[in-house]
């Protein structure tokens, strides 16, 4: 049983892990909650259906996670995501450039959290590569068509900004 959750951890640890930097735009908070996932999975390991998949079950047990973290701290799912960390460059570009990356990036996320929940978390799990659509439809209680409609109009909401 533990070589199983090891090799659970080894082959969706980092689709979770993702998935919850994607909500909450912080790796502290997001390494914390993939922990807690796998300890949450392991107590209710019995009571996993089968009729979904090993990743979607962990996700929705990682979604529970932030949500309780998000009303543990007085947060809005969608907080401010100005202080999350710029992610590193392999090659440093200019001063300048960087920091024309870096407003691109805080406006693409800000443009992202400003919209509605669900929409929020398609494109998340979509642009981490942490879910596939039917995936994604899996874990709301959708299809995959909804799936890819709900992220198309979301993406396109975007466009319009």
């Amino acid at each position: 049983m533990k070589k199983d959750i090891e090799e659970y951890y080894e082959k969706y640890g980092a689709k979770v892990y993702a998935y919850l930097l994607g909500m909450s735009g912080d790796g502290d908070i997001s390494r914390d909650l993939t922990q807690e996932t796998f300890v949450r999975a392991i107590g209710s390991l019995s009571s996993f259906d089968s009729k979904c998949s090993v990743s979607t079950w962990l996700c929705s047990i990682a979604k529970n996670l932030w949500l309780n973290e998000v009303r543990r701290r007085g947060l809005h799912p969608s907080a401010d995501v100005s202080d999350a960390p710029p992610e590193p460059d392999l090659v440093s570009p200019a001063p300048d450039e960087a920091a024309e990356q870096r407003n691109s990036k805080m406006f693409v996320l800000r443009q992202v959290h400003s919209l509605p929940e669900t929409e929020k978390e398609i494109i998340l799990l979509r642009a981490t590569g942490a879910m596939t659509f039917a995936e994604i439809g899996e874990l709301f209680g959708k299809t995959e068509n909804w799936a890819r409609v709900t992220f198309y109009r979301a993406k396109q909401k975007l466009r319009k900004e």
